[in-house]
């Protein structure tokens, strides 16, 4: 008999073995899947169309030392000081079984229920052998606490499953607090500071879309609970240092645009294994392999890069290089390549420009060779013009 019920159970996706071993060959017999989290869940479903990075994430490759090994390190992630930092602040917030974050919590999104005091609220052990046994765990004490209305529960680091183009990402919120009318909100705790109520925009908007990779999860676990018409609340609580100070404060954040585009964007992604398919016999990703061996087996999965990647993804400066080399228009950002239509490459757009190529009649065709004529007319004025004075100096 299992430990758990059928509800409780992590999703399955099926047939798992051949796609795992797959996988494990490309990732190289002497490495350890490297987990699919929430921050790089949000930059694969930024980029959907990127076989390079859906393939790499889902074998579990380590990119950092993937770019390394191909001679283009990235300095991409946290330093050591910020990741120690963040723990000190979010072992504050969360002491004493999360009562300061409950009532952080409380105060920010559910203010009408009773306040956590101690005797109405729960911290259920979430310990299990692994992370299916894990995911497993999180999933009982989410039903557990459904059933058990009137109590607020605090799960600390919860485990969560999400199937991401037929492989299964295992995911860890900071928290997740059922309050209690039986809702669920995912908690994000950071380290950046939050000045006057109001944080960085730009690092609000990366919170904003890993919350929004966990609510997907839950839904996910809220839609096998039998008949509980569980709401996943579509507000998370960002916990931030408050000022300059080591005091916690919390802003809720509206993830409804976030939500909805991961939902879209996951569901573009290619299949994994059709990615795997179509790769020669013999591909290995083993970051310990010859450098040109590694080299031909990366440039064998189709990438898109844009400068957006420079921000999330390890590889960037290699597919970046690899992007300029091949004189792909998106290494110019995407929505110059939206611009361009049918022209992927600069050389195409320069000879549309100066006329050697392109219908006339078409309308981008049309604009670049009037945008070059307004050019060789502002050079020629320029030219014929007096040079100022102390140019030439």
């Amino acid at each position: 008999m299992s430990e758990y019920p059928d509800s409780a159970r992590p999703p399955r996706t099926t047939p798992v073995t051949g796609l795992r071993h797959r996988l494990a060959e490309l990732r190289g017999p002497d490495h350890q899947p490297r987990p699919l989290d929430a921050r790089a869940l949000a930059a694969l479903a930024a980029n959907p169309g990127c076989d390079r990075r859906a393939l790499l994430d889902g074998a579990g490759v380590d990119k950092a030392k993937l770019a390394d090994a191909l001679g283009a390190p990235s300095g991409f992630g946290q330093s050591q000081f910020a990741l120690a930092r963040g723990n000190v602040f979010e072992a504050r917030v969360k002491a004493d079984g999360g009562a300061q974050l409950l009532r952080l919590v409380h105060a920010r999104v559910d203010g009408d229920a009773p306040e956590p005091s101690p005797g109405l609220v729960r911290a259920p052990d979430l310990s299990a052998a692994g992370p299916e046994g894990r995911t497993a765990r999180t999933a009982l004490a989410l039903r557990e606490a459904v059933e058990s209305p009137g109590m607020w529960t605090f799960l600390d680091h919860p485990m969560l499953a999400l199937d991401v183009a037929g492989s299964p990402a295992f995911l860890e919120p900071d928290a997740v607090v059922v309050h209690p009318d039986g809702s669920w909100t995912v908690v994000e705790i950071k380290s950046f500071p939050m000045i006057d109520g109001a944080a960085d925009a730009a690092k609000v908007g990366a919170a904003a879309r890993q919350s929004a990779v966990y609510v997907l999860a839950l839904e996910e676990v809220a839609a096998r609970l039998p008949d509980s018409g569980v709401r996943v609340r579509e507000r998370a609580v960002l916990v931030c240092p408050k000022d300059f100070s080591n005091l916690p404060a919390a802003s809720a954040v509206d993830v409804r645009k976030q939500l909805s585009v991961t939902r879209r964007q996951l569901r573009r992604l290619t299949r994994i294994e059709d990615i795997a398919a179509q790769l020669p016999p013999g591909t290995v990703l083993d970051p310990d392999r010859p450098a040109a061996e590694l080299t031909a087996a990366v440039e064998s999965v189709p990438a898109t890069y844009a400068p957006e990647c420079l921000a999330a993804c390890e590889l960037a400066f290699h597919c970046r290089a690899r992007s300029r080399a091949q004189g792909a228009v998106t290494s110019l950002g995407r929505a110059l390549r939206a611009e361009l239509g049918g022209l992927t490459t600069v050389d195409a757009v320069l000879a549309a420009a100066h006329g050697e190529t392109g219908d006339p009649d078409d309308p981008t065709v049309a604009a670049l060779r009037r945008a070059a004529a307004l050019r060789a007319e502002a050079l020629s004025l320029a030219g014929a013009a007096e040079p100022f004075e102390g140019a030439a100096r």
